[in-house]
């Protein structure tokens, strides 16, 4: 790990809320790697990310080679594709921090929450790595355009959760990083809230015509 900010390893960085994320990070200072199945999409999608981010630290690996040179792991596939990567992950993520942002999404019916047998995707992460990884469940309720748009903000806060709290305090930054307020929200078995709430805000953008639904935590104390 850096001096300063941890390298960033992102497991399907390729797609569009990695990618997304992936953009937020680099521009913040935070030395990113792009992971996918293919080395050559992961390259290519790094220099894509370089050329927007002019001074940014950014190279692309297969997920294996990310996950292995990365500080902090984020995973940011489709369900169906959740447990094969983690399996094939799994020895070089042990001792690391995964940020597990998978949303079990079944379709056709994608604003209809489908729970896996499991519980939450959050919960089957951390039970399919095991103890050795520190699991925190965040960003399924941010649009991956907004994150993408580096004029727009993502006007939207997000959960965090995971059973290490400084586990989830370092989750915590990164949410600042990429411009959104985190809140920690418990245990990793509470990430099925979160997972749950991305079929209702996908029902919202339908129903209202809203171009990428969010949701904030109202009623604070004020400073």
């Amino acid at each position: 790990m850096s001096d300063s900010k941890p390298t960033l390893a992102i497991l399907g960085g390729s797609g569009d809320l990695g990618g997304g994320l992936a953009f937020r990070w680099a521009r913040a200072g935070y030395p990113v790697i792009i992971g996918s199945r293919s080395a050559d999409k992961a390259r290519e999608a790094a220099a894509a990310l370089a050329a927007r981010v002019s001074a940014g630290d950014v190279r692309g690996l297969d997920n294996q080679a990310a996950a292995a040179a990365g500080d902090i792991v984020v995973l940011t596939v489709p369900f169906a594709n959740q447990a094969p990567t983690l399996e094939a992950v799994k020895a070089p993520v042990q001792g690391k921090i995964l940020i597990d942002v998978t949303v079990p999404l079944v379709p056709p019916k994608v604003g209809t929450v489908q729970l896996p047998a499991g519980g939450s995707a959050g919960q089957i992460a951390q039970s399919l790595l095991g103890e050795g990884v520190r699991v925190v469940s965040a960003f399924q309720n941010v649009a991956a355009a907004h994150l993408e748009d580096p004029d727009h903000d993502p006007d939207c806060d997000v959960l965090v959760c995971g059973n290490d709290a400084d586990a989830c305090q370092q989750v915590l930054v990164l949410v600042a990083a990429a411009g959104m307020k985190g809140w920690h929200a418990g245990p990793i078995a509470n990430a099925v809230v979160a997972e749950a709430l991305t079929s209702v805000l996908i029902t919202l953008n339908r129903r209202y015509k809203i171009p990428g639904a969010g949701f904030r935590i109202t009623g604070t104390p004020q400073a």
